[in-house]
């Protein structure tokens, strides 16, 4: 059998069909079952993610995979087709530790869909539609991930905003976990904000919203505070770090809001990262004293170093990946040499054995025991080279100089 794998992602398909071909929770172990039930090995895996469907199979046939694909989701060849990639054999393995590294992702080198990987796995094994060629795979690729995590840069460097602004703060302080932390805003940005900072040890955060129902919804998952904007003058005295991402059309935070905090704060410093476009803090804030501001535009110069960084060590990360899935399918024809030894040895003493027990039932007749032997030699000699006899003959007719080779080698013609 020959690995395969067919996906759609954010490169190739618009998130419309990208909706269309994903897997819910809730339905993706029958789809497992289904799609496995398709091949001969009984082996799939689906990583179904926001930006991308994976389909990964054991069975040499791409397009039984592309047609379950259609008919699973009642979906045309017309509106597929021209959005799939497609990977066979060594190409399959690379690719998957390629997503697994974060090398295929929309932002290069983030960590979050290894763990996305790992759960699909997860999701396979329970489905019953893993065995040993895709439980290999699956696990040399998480070693590999790690591999390439360990001994490259490829996660260090922040690439995002949210990111950035958490790294600032950290260069600044020398432990978050102690550092009171005030998010303003409860949009997507302000809550991989959050995300990293818990990540990073802040237990005291809180997040002020316009809306309040919207910001008590976010400080569930982070155990934060939630407040309004109008009850920031009171909180903010208290904050170490503030970080602001709104879509108000006017600063939130001015000048002189600020300068009030400063002095009940006894002139403590104060962090300000405002992320929002237009400004969600007032440019003066940076003129005081104990006040330091970052806006969108001193993090973007830090990503755009990073992102430099993070390109460098992705083709460190490249050769890891190609090197190590070179390793995965020298282990797979391991196995292939493996059973075709198993099966040329089965099918030969087949042969011996009736042979042998038509020799045996002619010596109990009274049959000649010489002339008996050398007719099970003649017999046995002829039904064992005939099929290496006739692909000689098919390769000689063909000039297969390169086929000779390999069957006189295998022979033992060639013993040099």
């Amino acid at each position: 059998m020959s690995l395969v794998a067919i996906g759609i992602n954010h490169k190739t398909a618009t998130v419309d069909l990208r909706e269309k071909v994903a897997f819910s929770p809730d339905k993706i172990h029958d789809a497992m079952r289904s799609l496995a039930s398709r091949t001969k090995t009984g082996e799939a895996v689906i990583i179904s993610t926001c930006n991308r469907t994976e389909l990964y199979t054991n069975t040499g046939d791409e397009a039984e995979v592309i047609s379950w694909l259609e008919e699973y989701h009642q979906l045309s060849h017309e509106d597929v087709e021209p959005c799939l990639y497609r990977f066979e054999g060594q190409e399959v393995a690379q690719h998957l530790m390629r997503v697994s590294s974060g090398l295929d992702s929309l932002i290069l080198g983030e960590p979050q869909i290894l763990g996305q990987v790992k759960q699909s796995f997860v999701k396979a094994k329970e489905a019953g539609s893993v065995a040993i060629t895709m439980d290999r795979l699956f696990q040399n690729t998480f070693s590999v991930a790690k591999k390439i995590r360990t001994e490259t840069e490829i996660g260090t460097a922040a690439v995002s905003v949210a990111f950035a602004a958490v790294s600032m703060a950290k260069h600044i302080f020398s432990s978050l976990s102690t550092t009171k932390v005030l998010l303003i805003g409860a949009g997507e940005t302000i809550e991989l904000v959050a995300r990293h900072l818990k990540d990073n040890g802040v237990d005291s955060m809180v997040v002020a919203n316009r809306t309040l129902s919207r910001a008590e919804g976010m400080c569930e998952e982070f155990g934060a505070t939630a407040i309004t904007l109008e009850q920031i003058p009171d909180y903010l005295p208290q904050a170490d770090i503030v970080i602001s991402s709104t879509a108000s059309p006017l600063p939130i935070l001015g000048k002189g809001m600020v300068e009030k905090a400063l002095k009940q704060r006894r002139h403590q410093p104060m962090l300000l990262v405002d992320i929002a476009v237009p400004r969600d803090i007032e440019a003066e804030v940076g003129e005081l004293d104990d006040a330091f501001l970052y806006t969108v535009d001193d993090l973007q110069s830090i990503i755009e170093q990073n992102m430099a960084s993070r390109r460098e060590a992705a083709e460190q990360a490249e050769l890891i990946a190609e090197e190590q899935s070179h390793l995965f399918m020298e282990w797979v024809r391991s196995l292939e040499s493996v059973d075709s030894i198993r099966e040329y040895r089965t099918a030969s003493m087949a042969i011996k054995d009736e042979l042998v027990e038509r020799a045996i039932n002619k010596l109990a007749q009274g049959g000649d025991s010489e002339k008996l032997l050398l007719e099970l030699a003649n017999k046995l000699t002829n039904k064992l080279i005939h099929a290496p006899t006739q692909a000689l003959t098919v390769a000689s007719r063909q000039g297969d100089l390169n086929s000779i080779g390999q069957l006189r080698t295998a022979l033992g013609l060639d013993k040099n």
